[in-house]
């Protein structure tokens, strides 16, 4: 308790109604100090206020414990993060949250701060990308259930597993988002969702681990433009049928886009011997730039990572109305296209336009292969569509 003594002060407001006459909650804290219980208490009182309100964490830097902020609550909520917000450095297993945003219809959070997830030591002990029997660490920031939100200029780095990850929301847009980790820290996705509708992603920037951006189960009507990936394994829709009771995939969009120095590019992945029957349909992908990209364009209906499943059944997800457009740069490997689909389940209507990839490697020229797939060409091909033979994935 002597923290709240010391000399440097920081506040924590909940201004009800944005008015002059707001009311101030405020706790007296030095630099670093853990504002865990205060934070939780002012969101409490702007949940409860019948007027739209607003909660500021200003500039500075402080620790921040495993809280949970939610709803449903009286009127929409916004909460300005101005500093550095810092998560346990320790390896917290078993642990899979560390902020929750949850049950609140109408929300804000911006304001140009930082989420550290102080991700270093959890990931030494990470083996959760090599084996399904893995303990569970630390979500940095969850979005539960959140409707009608905008999320924006905000900064996640360093986090011990996904970035932020959103379940079961509808209409968020997220707009200049700044993701960072290494891009050898194990399962540090960027932006995960799943059983959602209607989000956009815009003008951001992501460099990870693992995926900029993976569109999970029960998703539709996804639109991410201008967003800015690498390195880390690229856009990718699925993983789809690891599980059981997998919901369709449907309507999402991505524009205008640049990946650079990704270990996979615009990729869709499901799993042989799937747990479920699920169709993904409407995937549309234009006007991408790829530098240096490994497996730029990829449909794998053969994904099995390790070795966790059984490759010989075929993928029983079924993909339907999937686009390829504009898509021009380099490659890093010699496999500029690839789609690999279900021999069960052949992929249906899928369109191949304007495609630019050039690969300089010494094992070059850049492949195209196709298989269980009968595309429609538009425009210019280059490598030419479907000319190589088919080779197998590495896992």
């Amino acid at each position: 308790m002597g923290a709240y003594f010391r000399v440097s002060t920081i506040f924590i407001f909940c201004l009800l109604g944005f008015s002059a006459n707001a009311e101030v909650f405020s706790i007296s804290s030095s630099s670093g100090s853990d504002i865990t219980q205060a934070l939780l208490k002012a969101f409490t009182s702007a949940c409860q206020s019948p007027s739209p309100s607003k909660v500021v964490i200003p500039k500075g830097e402080f620790k921040l414990g495993e809280i949970e902020m939610r709803g449903p609550c009286k009127a929409p909520i916004e909460i300005t993060i101005q500093g550095t917000v810092k998560a346990d450095g320790n390896a917290i297993q078993g642990k899979d949250k560390w902020v929750v945003f949850g049950n609140i219809n109408g929300f804000k959070l911006n304001g140009g701060g930082v989420f550290d997830g102080e991700g270093n030591a959890a990931w030494r002990v990470n083996n959760c990308h090599q084996t399904f029997n893995c303990k569970k660490l630390p979500i940095s920031i969850r979005f539960d259930f959140v409707e009608n939100s905008e999320i924006k200029d905000i900064s996640s780095i360093d986090a011990k597993n996904f970035h932020i990850n959103i379940l079961g929301a509808k209409n968020m847009t997220m707009d200049n988002i700044k993701i960072t980790a290494p891009e050898d820290s194990p399962n540090t996705d960027g932006i995960h969702m799943g059983r959602s509708d209607g989000i956009k992603i815009l003008n951001s920037f992501i460099s990870t681990g693992d995926d900029c951006v993976s569109i999970g189960d029960g998703t539709s009507n996804v639109h991410v433009e201008k967003v800015t990936c690498g390195p880390g394994h690229g856009i990718s829709v699925g993983s789809l049928g690891r599980y059981g009771k997998e919901q369709d995939v449907s309507g999402i969009r991505v524009v205008n886009c640049t990946l650079q120095e990704t270990d996979n590019g615009l990729r869709i992945k499901t799993w042989p011997s799937a747990a479920c029957s699920t169709t993904a349909s409407d995937i549309h992908f234009e006007d991408i730039i790829v530098k240096n990209v490994s497996n730029p364009i990829l449909i794998d209906q053969e994904y099995c990572p390790w070795n966790q499943c059984n490759k010989k059944k075929a993928s029983t997800i079924k993909l339907v109305n999937i686009s390829f457009k504009k898509i021009r740069g380099t490659s890093g490997n010699k496999d500029a296209v690839k789609l690999l689909c279900s021999k069960g389940y052949p992929c249906q209507n899928v369109e191949i336009g304007d495609i630019d990839i050039k690969y300089s490697g010494a094992d070059g020229p850049a492949t195209f292969q196709c298989s269980n797939v009968s595309p429609k060409l538009l425009g210019a091909q280059s490598p030419a569509a479907c000319s190589s033979p088919v080779t197998k994935l590495p896992q």
